[in-house]
């Protein structure tokens, strides 16, 4: 189960909870596609709470960055749990967007 919340917008900044995978990624892109849509610019993602992802989830925020590029925007990452961020180190991912 996951959980994705706007907190904020201008950067428009996301905490996610929970797990996002397989089962649920599609409807994660969904859900931030459409909030960024309505309010384009920067995205945020506070992940201090998210517990666990697996390849999909990383697939897709690649998904995510390469649309608010596009567009002429960022994304970046914050808090996130040490055992998640290694995930995205492994797969290089943190030479093509913001963790902090």
């Amino acid at each position: 189960m996951q959980e994705v919340t706007i907190l904020k917008t201008a950067p428009l900044t996301f905490s996610l909870s929970g797990e996002i995978d397989s089962k649920n990624a599609e409807e994660f892109y969904a859900a931030v596609l459409a909030a960024y849509e309505k309010e384009k610019g920067d995205i945020v993602f506070d992940c201090e709470t998210l517990t666990f992802i697996d390849s999909t989830t990383l697939g897709t925020f690649v998904k995510i960055l390469k649309h608010v590029r596009s567009d002429g925007h960022g994304m970046k990452l914050i808090k996130m749990q040490p055992r998640l961020k290694k995930l995205f180190v492994i797969c290089a991912l943190d030479t093509i967007m913001e963790i902090e």
